[in-house]
Formats: C-alpha cells, structure tokens, sequence
C-alpha cells in the first residue's frame, strides 16, 4: 500500500507551484468557455511566492494507462455554470494528482458526460458507467434529484456514486453506494433558520422556493425550524425551475407584509428573483441557501443583490494555507474568485484520488475506501473521514456571508442594520 502521508503532506504544499506539473488531462465534452489570457504580474508573483513553500520530492508524473473516473453533470442547460465550476476545480486536483504520480504511477482521468442536471439524462449516464468496467467512481450529479433518479442504477451495479454537491437527506440512503460531502439539508436549513431568526432578529418569513424534490423539502425543512425558533412563515411560494417572470409571486409576497424573505434557489433564479423585487420595490432583509454562492448570482443579480446574505462552507478569504494555494492558482489561471462549488470539485477529486491510491484500483476497493478513509485531504473541511451511518463527511461548518459593494464578504455581524432596513 502507498504511504498515505506523503500524499496528505503534499496536498498542502503541491498547489504552489502549478507550472511545473507534467500533466495528463482527458475532460471530454467540455470546451473551457472563457478565453485563455496571461497572467497579471500580480498573479504570476502570487504563483512564484507560493512555490517557496517547502514540500516532500514529488512522485514522477503519471504515464500508462489512465484510471477513470465518470463524471455525471451540466455542461448545457440552465445549470452550465456549475459544471463549469466543476471543470475548473477538477482541472487543478488533476494537475496536482498527477503531477505526483497520479494513481499508483497512472494518470487519473475523467469521462464527463453532460447530463443537463436532468434526471432522465443522468439515468441514461448512469447505465453507461455501470456498464463500462474502466468506471471506477463516479461523481455527480449537480442537482439531488438528477442523482436520486439514478441512484438505484448504480446501487445495483456496485459503482460508488459521489454526489459531492447533494444535500437532500435522502440522497445516501439510497444505498451503501451513495456518498456525499454535501452538507444535509436537515443540518443547512435549521442553521439557516436559526441565522434568519436568531441572529437576524426577523420573525415573519416569506419563503420563495424551487419547486423540485430539493427545494420542496428544503423548505419545510426550514419553515418547521423557523417556527421552532419563534418565528412564521407567513407566505411560501413555489416556482419552476423554467420559470422566469416572478412578479406576481413577489406581489403575493408583498401582500403578507412579511419582514424579511428567504431564497431556496440556485444562482440564476435567486439572481432573477432580486432584480425583479428590486425593480417592484420589494425591498425587504433577503437571505438565501448556500446554492446562491456563485459568480453568477452577482453577474445576474448586479445592483440588486446588494446585501443578500448566504451561507457558505467555502469562502476565498479563509486564511488556510492550502486554501490560499488553491485561490491563488484559480485566479492566475481563470481570471476569476473560485466558488464553493469549484472547490468541492477539487476536493471530491482528491478524496477519490486517495481512496484508490490508498485501498486500490476497482469497485469493490473503493466502496471499501469510501467506508474506511480517514483525514483525506480538503480545502473545504481541513480534512474528510464520513460517518459510516449517514455516509456524509462529518463535521461540516458553515460561514455567514453578505454581499458587499459587488463581492461576497464575511458578515460582521451586526443584526440592528438588518431588521431596520
């Protein structure tokens, strides 16, 4: 067995010194949409400060035969920019894993198969992995109820089924396959409500929600621990995910005098959601689930989601330093802050990379190693082990954020400003 060690050493310091990585990178179908530019020299110092770092001898870069890794998620469709995110965040983790010698001296590789976070293309994907024996993993989907339609395909046919950013609770009960270090929405919505209501200080709730399986019961979720916590929710209005003119849900909203509105939405609804309040003059306290954490929600929401608050389990700000490698390599190469979900797709491939370095090279290893890995390296945890009854990484946190003159900053905490405003 490999020694896991020098590869949790060196995940903290292999991120310092990206241009010196020889790398084999196999992500097909997915044409990078944003034009390659050279670095600022800002960044390119950033880049040379952070390879001072000290680290352990690298491993010879992988070559042979490649290990794949299946990939179920958006590549088009209303949800392309979270695959996007994905690309990129898997793109560094494979710079990384192979430049140190990748899978027992293989490269790692990924099959990605664009699935539109639709549940009835991730059930074709599905049985193309399971029925393609060089599949040893796969990752996704984005969206719980696209992997929950296609969790039972990969049940029976003994092909782990990552789902990195699937927070519904029943996502893992689907099987002993089934294996996320998404938090819970039965952990994230009693936080948000107890944020909404405790520390916010606002006791009548009007909830705007996506009306899936995922935001269906995100909302009760939330509503019932609301209620817990002392305040109502005094409206609760559902949406489709195709939906685009929200007004006359907004009015309905307005209409139950609510005192602060909660947003269960991914980026791009959420964004089109305070433009249009904003154009309506519904200006109330906003606060959103941790799905708004996105470049997208500012680029769509512009002046409007000024002072929208979220929750996050990655911000860019965090002064770890594997964290500050992490940043400092998205913004040299991609010109842009990373997000959450680019970070989970960095560590969802490094968790994979360890199982199958650490417990070996077919189904049946790394349903083991999903079971038994401990401290696997992460930027967004520290360090990942799950807990075997839930089969969710253990230990998640979130941090409080608000959005500030255009950019994601952490809130200060000030309750007062928010209730009057």
């Amino acid at each position: 067995m490999a020694n896991p060690s020098r590869y949790r050493q060196w995940f903290s310091a292999a991120v310092s010194s990206p241009s010196r990585l020889q790398v084999t990178r196999r992500l097909r179908h997915l044409p990078d949409r944003l034009p390659r530019k050279l670095l600022t020299l800002g960044a390119a110092l950033a880049v040379a400060a952070a390879a001072l770092y000290l680290r352990p001898a690298q491993a010879a870069p992988a070559s042979g035969d490649p290990v794949w890794v299946g990939v179920s998620g958006p590549v088009t469709g209303q949800n392309a920019q979270y695959g996007l995110q994905w690309k990129r965040g898997f793109e560094l983790a494979l710079d990384d894993i192979n430049g140190d010698g990748g899978i027992k001296g293989h490269p790692l590789s990924l099959d990605f198969q664009d699935s539109q976070s639709d549940p009835r293309q991730a059930v074709a994907i599905a049985q193309k992995f399971v029925g393609d024996p060089r599949i040893l993993v796969e990752l996704g989907d984005f969206s719980s109820p696209a992997s929950m339609a296609a969790s039972p395909i990969y049940q029976r046919g003994k092909l782990i089924q990552f789902g990195f950013t699937n927070s519904h609770p029943d996502f893992t009960k689907g099987g002993d396959y089934m294996w996320s270090t998404s938090i819970s929405q039965a952990e994230e919505q009693p936080l948000l409500a107890d944020f909404v209501v405790r520390q916010l200080g606002l006791k009548r709730v009007a909830v705007l929600y996506l009306n899936t399986d995922w935001g269906r019961t995100s909302k009760d979720l939330f509503t019932k621990a609301a209620e817990q916590y002392g305040a109502k929710v005094v409206a609760a209005e559902g949406y489709q995910p195709d939906e685009k003119d929200y007004r006359s849900t907004l009015v309905r909203v307005r209409d139950a005098r609510p005192d602060s509105l909660v947003l269960i939405s991914y980026a791009p609804d959420g964004a089109q959601i305070v433009r249009q309040a904003h154009q309506a003059g519904v200006t109330l306290p906003t606060i959103g689930a941790s799905s708004l954490y996105s470049p997208k929600f500012l680029e769509l929401g512009g002046a409007a989601a000024e002072g929208v608050h979220l929750d996050s389990n990655f911000f860019p700000n965090d002064p770890r330093p594997e964290v500050q490698r992490f940043v400092t390599r998205y913004r040299a190469k991609y010109q842009q802050e990373p997000d959450a979900f680019a970070a989970r797709a960095y560590d969802a491939l490094w968790v994979t990379a360890t199982v199958l370095r650490e417990f070996g090279t077919s189904r049946e290893a790394a349903r083991k190693g999903f079971a038994q890995v401990k401290d696997a390296p992460s930027i967004v945890f520290g360090k990942v082990a799950f807990d075997p009854q839930t089969r969710r990484v253990a230990q998640a946190k979130n941090v409080h954020l608000i959005v500030k003159q255009g950019h994601f900053v952490v809130w200060q905490g000030d309750a007062s400003k928010v209730a009057a405003k």
